[in-house]
């Protein structure tokens, strides 16, 4: 039966489940160490056969258990990772308010971007917070799907992005925008006093000894805050091994204590999928388990479940699609019926 669901979840079959209904409600499995061979085997042949899929890394308490390009750049090529850059910028974000750079979350962004508010602006834009940004909650409307190439065409897409109407109060409903993530860079850019690329590099960068090439920036010369940044996978891996940690990296805290707890605390929901969203970080159930992920367009993921030790990352062609293909519902098959299933059983 696993199998037969593995090479469904191979062939991309359009429909399948990304909720883990294939699994049924059973006890963590934290005391099994590994993987077990056959299952893990069985998972990446399947892997093989998803033709957008480029490479996954398998790890379990640290350790990888699998690795495997089927097709695209090696595992120490960076590669656009789409918007995973939310759950990296979020990331940065939270390193920056463990230097004192920011606050926290409630800080109000408008002592930072106030001068770039529109004329006459609603009363609502000075009460929005940074915690606001990076739960997709601020309010304003969308500058992702059908209305992001207006947005990226503009001359200035922070002041663009704070024209945007408001759709809902601060603190209300999700409403997915990279120009909402966008801002967070702009804040951040401000609050360093020097760009987003230079500060995760000095953040991220140095406390996880990951590459960190420059990506797109606006015409202001903000990065792109929530789109197109480039990492490797092994950079990927090492990023979600770090939230798996508790924001710890060999022993030392990168991460403010408690930052990943509140990071991984559901806010907002998705319209869409029905996921909660905390900050820069997705969530859902499968089986009997918390998983939290990046997802990046085209299939680019960090999964992280962690009452199993497991940190999977996958990364996919980023080309555009003319409509949904099911591709990102096989990533999550193989994780569901594959790779949580291999870590429960265990060596």
């Amino acid at each position: 039966m696993i199998r037969r669901e593995l090479l469904a979840a191979g062939l991309g079959a359009t429909g399948l489940a990304a909720c883990g209904d294939a699994l049924p409600a059973v006890p963590s499995s934290r005391a099994t160490t590994g993987m077990d061979p056959a299952l893990l085997a069985q998972t990446l042949e399947a892997a093989a056969t998803v033709p957008k899929l480029h490479a996954i890394i398998v790890a379990r308490d640290g350790v990888v258990q699998a690795e495997q390009v089927f097709r695209g750049p090696a595992l120490e090529t960076p590669v656009n990772i789409k918007s995973a850059s939310k759950s990296v910028l979020a990331g940065i974000a939270g390193m920056a308010i463990g230097r004192g750079v920011l606050a926290g979350p409630d800080q109000l962004i408008a002592p930072f971007l106030g001068d770039r508010f529109p004329a006459d602006p609603d009363p609502r834009l000075a009460t929005l917070t940074v915690g606001h940004l990076l739960s997709m909650q601020a309010g304003l409307g969308s500058t992702s799907g059908a209305d992001y190439g207006a947005w990226v065409s503009s001359s200035h897409w922070v002041r663009y992005a704070l024209a945007q109407p408001f759709e809902a109060d601060p603190g209300g409903r999700m409403i997915y925008s990279t120009g909402t993530s966008h801002l967070l860079s702009a804040v951040l850019t401000r609050a360093a006093g020097r760009s987003t690329l230079a500060l995760a590099r000095e953040t991220l960068g140095e406390a996880l000894d990951i590459e960190i090439p420059s990506w797109p920036a606006d015409p202001q010369g903000i990065y792109f805050g929530g789109n197109d940044m480039r990492l490797s996978p092994r950079a990927l891996l090492a990023f979600g091994e770090l939230y798996r940690n508790d924001g710890l990296h060999g022993g030392a805290r990168a991460l403010p204590e408690g930052w990943v707890e509140t990071s991984w605390r559901g806010r907002g929901t998705s319209r869409w999928s029905g996921n909660p969203y905390g900050y820069g970080w997705w969530i859902r159930r499968s089986g009997a388990h918390d998983v939290f992920f990046a997802w990046g367009y085209g299939g680019q993921m960090i999964f992280v479940t962690p009452d199993l030790d497991l940190t999977v990352v996958m990364t996919s062609s980023p080309e555009p699609v003319a409509a949904r293909d099911g591709h990102v519902d096989a990533l999550h098959r193989l994780l569901d019926v594959g790779l949580i299933p291999a870590a429960r059983r265990g060596a």
